[in-house]
């Protein structure tokens, strides 16, 4: 009687310790979905709001803010040798919160602050001969804290802070130098907003406005030249179950890019860092979040995409800076002994 006792009790406790083990599994539903691995430092001076752009397979990072100084140096980094290169100093003047993209085998960087001045100067960078060259000013006011983007063949810039919240855009042709005002980006005016390109497409999200880290999608299509709102990128409260865990997409100063038709959102703040990384498929028009990045979570970081592979490096936590950079694979699982 007593074994047959011992045993009912060892099975129960049995049973309770696999409940218990299958609970905490359960509860612990740990974000897998991707992989991150640390590259060779980027070789300046740590940094923050930088700005970056890509030309055949070779990015391209410079200016930004040390915590001192306004920066005008400029760097390439070759993903395959894993290395960097000082490249020839941007001639402007010495800024943060610039834009930059490239087009047709060119990089172009233009707006941002200096210390005492937004700016509107634009310049054209050449890799084949490494020079940079003035050419049109913006259209828009001296700002900072815009976006910036090309698509097909044109570069476009809009958003940003002139001493006022700013919504209008602008559309710049390398062909010609010239500069053409489009329509204005819908929802609300915006700072420090983050955007990425697919399939000739842009889309641009969040920042702030007025203390508000807005929950807005828009997705911008140069053929019609129109704006369309997607669907937001907050819980919203409804019957419909998709966005339950969109808690935390809205932001600024994120990073976006783009990998093999998904547009990604990373780091940023909402006043306090973030290290959440979310995939946006513009088909579903639904979110998806990733695994966190590995470093220091940071804000006013820059990222680039090259191949089917991203990037983040640079950007601050506080008053400290960083000049690390990790490759992100958003395909692979999670390996933590990488």
């Amino acid at each position: 009687m007593m074994k047959t006792g011992r045993s009912i009790l060892l099975y129960f406790l049995f049973i309770g310790l696999a409940t218990f083990v299958s609970c905490s599994d359960d509860d612990d539903d740990e974000i897998t979905d991707g992989d991150w691995w640390e590259m060779s430092d980027f070789d300046g001076v740590p940094r923050s709001d930088a700005v970056s752009f890509v030309i055949d397979d070779i990015a391209y990072i410079g200016l930004g803010y040390d915590g001192d100084d306004r920066l005008s140096d400029f760097w390439k980094y070759d993903p395959v040798g894993n290395y960097w290169l000082k490249v020839a100093t941007f001639p402007g003047a010495a800024r943060n919160g610039a834009v930059a993209f490239s087009i047709n085998g060119k990089g172009y960087v233009g707006t941002g602050y200096n210390g005492d001045d937004e700016l509107n100067d634009f310049w054209e960078y050449n890799p084949e001969n490494d020079e940079w060259t003035q050419k049109a000013d913006f259209m828009g006011t001296p700002r900072y804290g815009a976006i910036g983007f090309a698509v097909d063949g044109q570069g476009y810039i809009g958003t940003g802070y002139d001493g006022n919240y700013l919504k209008d855009f602008f559309v710049y042709s390398p062909e010609t130098d010239t500069w053409e005002q489009i329509i204005s980006i819908g929802g609300s005016k915006r700072r420090d907003a983050s955007c990425f390109v697919i399939d000739d497409k842009a889309y641009v999200m969040s920042g702030l406005d007025n203390g508000v880290y807005l929950d807005d999608l828009w997705e911008f299509d140069p053929s019609s030249g129109y704006w369309t709102e997607k669907r937001e990128i907050s819980d919203s409260d409804d019957d419909n179950s998709y966005d339950d865990e969109y808690l935390s997409i809205a932001r600024m100063n994120g990073v976006g890019l783009s990998i093999n038709g998904m547009g990604y959102l990373l780091t940023g703040s909402t006043g306090s860092m973030l290290s959440n990384i979310w995939e946006y498929d513009p088909q579903l028009d639904l979110w998806a979040e990733k695994t966190s990045i590995e470093g220091t979570t940071r804000t006013e970081a820059v990222g680039f995409a090259i191949g089917s592979y991203g990037y983040i490096t640079t950007g601050r936590s506080s008053s400290y800076y960083f000049d690390d950079i990790w490759a992100f694979d958003p395909n692979k699982e999670y390996d933590e002994d990488n």
